[in-house]
């Protein structure tokens, strides 16, 4: 119920424009470790395997929002955890193309059941999942990706989804 309410309250202060993005240095490798830390123990009871990676030419620090990078990649492994009955769960910090104007992609692939292509469209749209059998077999409010496309456009990024049924998801 708590994390339906927190849900809530970001997605009013984003709708209202009063949420604002703190800047300071943070390290990367902490980052995505916090997060993943909170799945461990329930990944391991479902037998799946939580790794990641981060480039060598990846800075150890970066300036912006910790929180609400942790709270994007903490939406992203949780989702895909639920959605990934058994394999892996891969968390991957690159540089971009264009890197030089401190641009770098954190992706988040899975296992898992992955997702009909006809049925992207709705992912990041508030209150939506990909179908309504989704929402009675995994639960959820359908919060969690529109608020995270919102942080991460606040952030000047993009979030996109590459699937393949019964393979799984890259985000």
């Amino acid at each position: 119920l708590l994390s339906i309410i927190n849900d809530i309250l970001d997605f009013s202060k984003i709708e209202s424009g009063y949420l604002e993005l703190e800047v300071h240095p943070f390290q990367v490798s902490a980052c995505v470790e916090e997060a993943i830390d909170l799945f461990a123990a329930s990944a391991a009871k479902q037998g799946i395997e939580i790794v990641y990676s981060i480039d060598n030419d990846v800075s150890e620090f970066m300036l912006g929002d910790v929180t609400r990078l942790r709270q994007v990649l903490v939406n992203l492994i949780g989702n895909a955890i639920k959605f990934t009955p058994s394999g892996e769960v891969q968390v991957t910090v690159t540089r971009t193309e264009n890197g030089v104007d401190g641009s770098f992609l954190f992706s988040v692939r899975d296992t898992g059941i992955g997702l009909p292509p006809d049925r992207l469209d709705r992912l990041f749209r508030s209150f939506s999942q990909v179908d309504a059998s989704t929402t009675r077999r995994y639960g959820g409010t359908g919060l969690g990706l529109a608020i995270s496309k919102r942080l991460i456009e606040l952030m000047a990024g993009k979030i996109w989804v590459e699937s393949v049924p019964g393979v799984g998801s890259t985000f």
